[in-house]
């Protein structure tokens, strides 16, 4: 094939998942490489798709249309720009769990792929291989939105105005896999709590066991606010447990969300376990911790440990997760029908009210079944003596809408 003259660009065809080819143009521009998608290739006997002439065309077209700007930073890797960016999130006070899974999002998917490519010359073509890649490495939609979220994060970082390591964020607007629906949760009943409480395994571990059980059913705090909860957060008089820290990656911080620093109505129940175990605790300063056998933090894998040991030995389900005693808290709570979703929320620290809403199918509603019985009544039921069409003929007689409305 003769060589292009200098300026034309390039084709080539890319073949997805499905075995659908389609038609790419590479160019350079300002130093840039660029990289779009053209459309679909034409496959024979078929009137939909480009030929390789209309391919041509169409990067010619892209070519003019395309405006790059030129990068005048630093020319800088997925890594380094990473590195910069940890240091920054360090300093602005970010959540360590935060930057770890950055660090780990780096180390284990960005810079394997694109090594030293530098960031102004990945394009949305590039990212679109990547999340091929990704799922060919069998991860699920969710693990994959969180690692291009990541890859987007470090995009917007270095193409702020001080920085200009990059021009764009390629990013933007890919295609990015389905997050199947959230699947049905998963919660323990009452009596399952119980039984889960009486058969914790006898130890020096018993008596935290049973009040952390109980306090996480009866409160909804997750493991690691549990984990950091102090005796200064345990209002007695008001009977109110107040979250103030957060246990997570070996590490003391603020909640997961700014809702999650929050206040939870203490029952009688849970007052009396803790109080109990205030009086059994070598550690019963107010900055001292309530779960605790050492004065440290209690290793969370271990808590779910010694929680499924207690399920299997009360010949429950020994696959829950201790976060599902935070759901029984949250089911229990719709169900009585007298939480509006609005206080759960509070309650349960959630950030959004649509995390909430989760819950919304366990609450009850004494009036809409009553609702729809009236509307199906038949005969006398219905608290009229006229007939079906009677009563149609009757609601076609009454004032709809605003032109009968005095105000």
């Amino acid at each position: 094939m003769a060589r292009r003259p200098h300026g034309t660009g390039s084709l080539y065809i890319r073949k997805d998942a499905a075995g659908r080819e389609t038609w790419y143009g590479h160019w350079r521009s300002n130093g840039r490489q660029v990289k779009k998608k053209l459309g679909l290739k034409r496959i024979s006997g078929s009137r939909q798709g480009l030929t390789r002439s209309q391919a041509e065309a169409e990067l010619r077209k892209k070519i003019g249309e395309v405006q790059v700007a030129p990068v005048a930073g630093e020319v800088l890797t997925v890594e380094e720009v990473s590195s910069r960016y940890l240091a920054h999130a360090k300093r602005r006070g970010r959540k360590l769990s935060t930057r770890a899974n950055v660090e780990s999002e780096t180390r284990v998917h960005l810079k394997p792929y694109f090594g030293e490519r530098s960031l102004g010359s990945i394009a949305s073509a590039d990212i679109l291989d990547f999340v091929s890649t990704l799922e060919e490495k069998g991860l699920k939609p969710k693990s994959i939105r969180n690692v291009i979220a990541t890859l987007s994060a470090l995009f917007n970082f270095a193409k702020a105005p001080q920085r200009r390591w990059a021009a764009e964020n390629p990013c933007e607007g890919v295609e990015l896999p389905a997050v199947p629906e959230r699947t049905e949760i998963r919660f323990l009943t009452l009596e399952e709590v119980d039984a889960a409480i009486a058969n914790v395994r006898k130890g020096i571990y018993q008596a935290i066991d049973k009040a952390m059980i109980l306090t996480a059913a009866m409160t909804g705090l997750r493991k690691g606010e549990l984990v950091a909860l102090r005796w200064r957060d345990i209002d007695w008089p008001a009977a109110r447990i107040r979250v103030r820290q957060n246990y997570v990656r070996n590490e003391f911080g603020t909640p997961k969300s700014k809702r999650s620093t929050r206040s939870v109505p203490m029952a009688d129940e849970v007052g009396g376990e803790l109080e109990r175990l205030f009086k059994r605790s070598s550690y019963q300063g107010d900055d001292d911790l309530v779960f605790t056998l050492t004065g440290e933090p209690l290793p969370k894998a271990n808590i779910t440990r010694r929680f499924r040991k207690a399920l299997k030995a009360a010949g429950l389900d020994d696959s829950h997760r201790f976060h599902d005693l935070r759901h029984t808290f949250g089911t229990r709570m719709a169900a009585t029908g007298e939480v509006s979703m609005r206080t759960l929320q509070e309650w349960m620290g959630h950030r959004d009210l649509a995390t909430t809403q989760i819950y919304a199918d366990y609450a009850p509603s004494a009036t809409e079944g009553q609702m729809i019985a009236r509307a199906f009544a038949r005969g006398s039921n219905r608290g009229s003596n006229l007939s079906e069409s009677e009563v149609i003929s009757e609601n076609q007689k009454a004032p709809i809408g605003r032109e009968n409305d005095p105000a």
